[in-house]
């Protein structure tokens, strides 16, 4: 009996699996994916000041044939007030075709597709020529320090190599077919400290109140835009994420206030080069302020090499319409498997990724299969 890729979404999604967190999700997957022949190595990593991530490395075929490898996460985001939700978000419910539920496009079912897909290409097809991996990360989500670019190294160092590799992200704006990722933009996350002198608010002159120089920080920032955009890329984007000041009292200036900031750049800066200029910004304020910045990935573009043209192919064979490529968007692991092998992103529809009742049509999970499945016939027959 074939496996049914939304039962397998919908069973995914059950696991509350909210960064750092597993809640066994990957437990769920890899008895799916072992009882279609493959071996499941688990991976779990960890480093001193970080949560332990659990990963998973499966594969099955032909030691010496071409590995083509899914990657994708099984972590997701809070799911927020649930009161908000129309169903609970780790309910999985199902209601007028749609599945419902934290995950559900972001992206257990592109997951729950790379399994079906992958079973009924072996069903056809056998694994004598061919092989096919999964690598699935609890991180993708989080500060992505112990989940694919470390499974990437260990594959390294075992001498597995990947030949191909697809990010199942949702990479489609309103309607399957519309877009492959063939690059992305780098992300920076920073948090800027103004530092001033505690009084009493009804003495201001008596104290240096650090949120007037954090909004004129803050302000200056957001009111210059970092580019116009280049060739390949959109323009790059800052959003204040936070602004925190810790201050219960109303009569009483703090003596510090924080603001988090999250950039997402093209190719005309590095994580370096704005580092620089956020550090001039809070130089030219006066006063302490004190910077921490750190880029989780720099920008990048594969221009769409045959890999990415197969891909395109299949998904026109199987929905009628050839997707366009793109760097919209944020970030994804696929900065990290650049370097070790051919790389491209398609997935299902994003419009309710991270928001209230997240969700995905039913039909768009079995069609997103039948291009993965389509994806591999042609990779395979190349």
């Amino acid at each position: 009996m074939a496996l049914d890729p939304v039962t397998l979404a919908a069973d995914l999604i059950r696991r509350p699996s909210v960064t750092p967190a597993d809640a066994g999700a990957l437990d769920v997957l890899q008895q799916a994916l072992e009882g279609l022949g493959f071996t499941c190595t688990r991976l779990p990593f960890e480093e001193a000041g970080t949560d332990r991530i659990d990963n998973l490395y499966a594969r099955r075929g032909s030691a010496n044939a071409r590995n083509f490898c899914f990657a994708g996460h099984t972590d997701v985001v809070p799911p927020g007030p649930t009161a908000d939700w129309s169903v609970d978000p780790f309910e999985a419910a199902l209601k007028d075709g749609v599945l419902i539920g934290r995950g559900a496009c972001d992206m257990k079912g592109a997951i729950a597709a790379f399994v079906a897909a992958a079973e009924g290409f072996f069903a056809r097809r056998g694994d004598a020529d061919a092989a096919i991996s999964l690598l699935i990360t609890g991180d993708e989500e989080g500060p992505a320090v112990n989940g694919t670019k470390k499974v990437l190294d260990w594959l390294k160092d075992k001498g597995e190599r990947l030949d191909a590799c697809l990010v199942g992200e949702p990479t489609n704006p309103t309607a399957l077919g519309e877009m492959i990722k063939v690059g992305r933009r780098g992300s920076l996350n920073a948090r800027i400290t103004v530092h001033g002198t505690q009084g009493h608010s009804a003495y201001p002159h008596l104290a240096d109140n650090p949120i007037d120089r954090l909004v004129a920080i803050l302000h200056r920032l957001t009111t210059t835009p970092l580019d116009d955009g280049s060739e390949h890329f959109q323009a790059s984007t800052l959003a204040v994420t936070t602004v925190d000041v810790g201050n219960p009292a109303t009569n009483v200036i703090p003596g510090t206030a924080t603001a988090g900031l999250n950039i997402r750049f093209n190719d005309r800066h590095s994580g370096e080069s704005l580092t620089r200029h956020l550090q001039q910004v809070c130089d030219e304020a006066g006063g302490r302020v004190t910077l921490e910045a750190t880029a989780s990935g720099e920008s990048f573009l594969r221009e769409p090499d045959e890999f990415a043209v197969v891909i395109a192919d299949a998904a026109e064979a199987v929905l009628g319409r050839r997707p366009e490529y793109s760097t919209t968007g944020g970030t994804s692991d696929a900065r990290f498997i650049k370097d070790h092998c051919p790389v491209a992103e398609f997935g299902l529809i994003g419009q309710t990724m991270h928001k209230v009742d997240e969700r995905i049509a039913v039909e768009d999970i079995r069609r997103l299969t039948a291009v993965y499945e389509a994806v591999l016939d042609r990779y395979f027959a190349a």
